[in-house]
């Protein structure tokens, strides 16, 4: 399916920066005692969180940038999973494991709470909250990763590009993004032509503009129109594992809606 013009519905409502929605949904004493053993790290776009096959030292609440988790083999790349203020990088600690078959890069610039993994172990054994709340965040986590597969094999690159802005939208809670079309090709496992005419067929409808290394976003309900199914199942079923925090201990935004 091709773009379609806008559907006239009202964008979510604009986030500003500096909360963790998941940590945020935790009773207020826990919190307290996780942001105590955390460190307050920037990464820059690009920077590694964590790579492939190398001992996992912290996971992350993200509090405003996201993250990718990029699967790698012999000379390509491409996404399964993006994570930003809703949810925690570093699920394999969580799952008991040592490492990651897969590598995490902060693609939009922000601060994360680093936790050490020993601290996250101390919290997963005495506390039935984190593990119930982590648990639900995984569910989430391997309907997206399943979800874009089938994405990127059956929905047009338009489609799937939409579907890509407008989870980068949610996340960052600003209209601009900090996104090369070099970038886009690599993350949505096409050649540069095909995210090049993409993004002209989104400009030239309204929905975005771009310049080198930058896209606005100037119609978001046009992107919803645009893009395949798969972004609401993902989004869907995130809002439907995770409860809306009940504390402002940390700051800032929630996934938008």
């Amino acid at each position: 399916m091709g773009v379609v013009g806008s559907s006239g519905r009202s964008p979510p409502a604009a986030n500003s920066h500096g909360r963790n929605t998941l940590l945020s949904s935790l009773p207020v004493a826990d919190q307290q005692r996780i942001i105590q053993q955390c460190e307050k790290q920037h990464f820059a776009s690009g920077q590694v969180l964590y790579e492939i096959n190398v001992p996992l030292t912290h996971g992350y609440f993200p509090l405003s940038g996201f993250a990718s988790l990029v699967a790698h083999t012999d000379g390509a790349a491409i996404e399964v999973g993006i994570v930003g203020n809703e949810g925690f990088v570093g699920l394999q600690l969580a799952l008991g494991a040592l490492q990651s078959s897969i590598r995490a890069v902060c693609q939009a610039p922000g601060e994360f709470l680093a936790l050490p993994a020993l601290a996250l172990r101390r919290e997963l054994e005495s506390n039935p909250a984190m593990r119930a709340l982590l648990a639900r965040f995984t569910q989430g986590v391997m309907t997206q990763m399943s979800q874009s597969m089938l994405c990127n094999n059956a929905h047009a690159v338009d489609q799937r590009l939409c579907r890509w802005l407008l989870a980068a939208h949610d996340r960052l809670g600003s209209d601009e993004l900090p996104l090369t079309q070099t970038f886009l090709s690599q993350m949505l496992g096409v050649r540069r032509p095909s995210v090049t005419v993409a993004a002209g067929m989104l400009k030239k409808a309204g929905f975005i503009d771009y310049s080198r290394g930058h896209i606005t976003v100037l119609d978001r309900p046009g992107l919803e129109d645009g893009a395949c199914e798969c972004y609401l199942v993902i989004r869907t079923e995130f809002e439907r594992l995770l409860p809306h925090p009940n504390s402002e201990l940390v700051s800032g935004p929630t996934l938008r809606r």
